[in-house]
């Protein structure tokens, strides 16, 4: 990891350093870089920064914990990404409370052109669960990206239909990604890896605290093109994502449920108030979204260009092989010692188009 991206993370621990003053600091600073190199009355101008603050700043004692994140990053084969990386997701980007890093494991392509979140309730029905499976299946001409919050009923349930039908699917969590929550759904997020993974914006560590899941939901209402809620309570995570996802202007579908039914009330009320669009099948989704299937993504042809020697021994060796390989046998067949290998895949997985897989196997995105 560069400088600038070191800095970044130190920035990001210390205290009082939100998601919109880092952006505020690196704004009028120029970069995370010179935040650390600014007179402290300079500090003090910027909206936002008081005393404490500018003396953290000057301090610089985080840098140790950036280092330490950094390693349990490389140690378990995650990819942060910082918000003034150009791999940062374009549709998180354009928020105005769009977090400032994201902790990344997976094979993950945040610019899928199709993106759905669906979230509901964790005590669904067999009726949510049948919606869930049919919406999902149909979803498969699209190639849709499915993003939804790992949690137990309706989340899980359509995590596990997608990487049933070989869609991509993200889950969003509300913990460190190393603490995958509820455990039981570990096994899952193994499998999601292949074609999706794990998002957060919290430090290695961090426990599943219940003032983390409203955070947490804004990230799948911001990575979504249109949120679907299949079964929602009067009050609930759901219907604080289908806000959210108002909010930023995106398009909410809810289906319809029976009247009486607890798990009806929060699908049927956004209807109601004109929330969300009542939904029945993806057909309704291709019509008010404007989805043709034959306008489904085709993959890029790769370039080479704008890359160095060993970095372009190392993407076209692992294309030369279906586009994915043991670290120890890409040294082997690139020519590049294994002692500089892992800094340049690193440096690869930073410009988006490398992924670390579990098992030391490294594998191409896109290029």
């Amino acid at each position: 990891m560069n400088q600038a991206h070191l800095s970044f993370l130190a920035l990001h621990f210390i205290p009082g350093v939100g998601d919109y003053l880092l952006k505020q600091l690196i704004s009028y600073c120029g970069s995370a870089e010179k935040v650390f190199t600014t007179p402290k009355g300079k500090l003090l101008k910027i909206p936002g920064v008081g005393n404490v603050t500018a003396t953290a700043i000057l301090q610089g004692k985080t840098f140790n914990d950036a280092e330490n994140e950094i390693k349990k990053a490389n140690r378990d084969g995650v990819n942060i990404i910082f918000y003034t990386d150009p791999n940062y997701p374009s549709r998180l980007k354009q928020l105005h409370d769009a977090p400032s890093l994201l902790y990344c494991k997976g094979n993950i392509d945040f610019e899928n052109p199709k993106a759905i979140g669906i979230v509901g309730t964790r005590e669904s029905t067999t009726y949510g669960k049948e919606r869930v499976e049919e919406f999902v299946r149909d979803l498969i001409p699209h190639e849709a990206l499915i993003i939804s919050g790992l949690a137990y009923g309706i989340d899980i349930h359509a995590h596990k239909q997608a990487v049933k039908n070989h869609l991509p699917t993200i889950g969003v969590m509300g913990s460190g990604i190393d603490i995958v929550y509820p455990g039981a759904h570990l096994e899952t997020a193994k499998k999601m890896m292949e074609l999706g993974g794990l998002v957060t914006e919290n430090a290695f560590g961090t426990k599943p605290d219940a003032h983390n899941f409203p955070a947490r939901n804004r990230i799948i209402a911001g990575l979504c093109d249109a949120l679907i809620v299949v079964e929602a309570a009067v009050k609930g995570g759901a219907l604080i994502t289908a806000d959210i996802a108002n909010s930023y202007n995106k398009d909410v579908f809810a289906f319809p449920g029976n009247i009486g039914q607890s798990h009806s009330a929060g699908c049927n009320n956004l209807i109601k108030a004109n929330k969300a669009h009542l939904i029945t099948s993806v057909k309704d989704l291709q019509y008010i979204m404007n989805w043709d299937i034959q306008k489904v993504k085709k993959k890029k042809e790769f370039s080479l260009e704008g890359f160095e020697s060993n970095e372009l021994s190392i993407l076209q060796t692992l294309l030369d092989s279906n586009g994915q390989m043991m670290i120890d046998e890409i040294s082997w067949k690139s020519n590049v010692p294994i002692s500089q290998l892992a800094s340049i895949l690193l440096g690869l997985e930073f410009k988006g188009v490398v992924a670390s897989l579990p098992g030391k196997i490294y594998k191409v995105i896109k290029i």
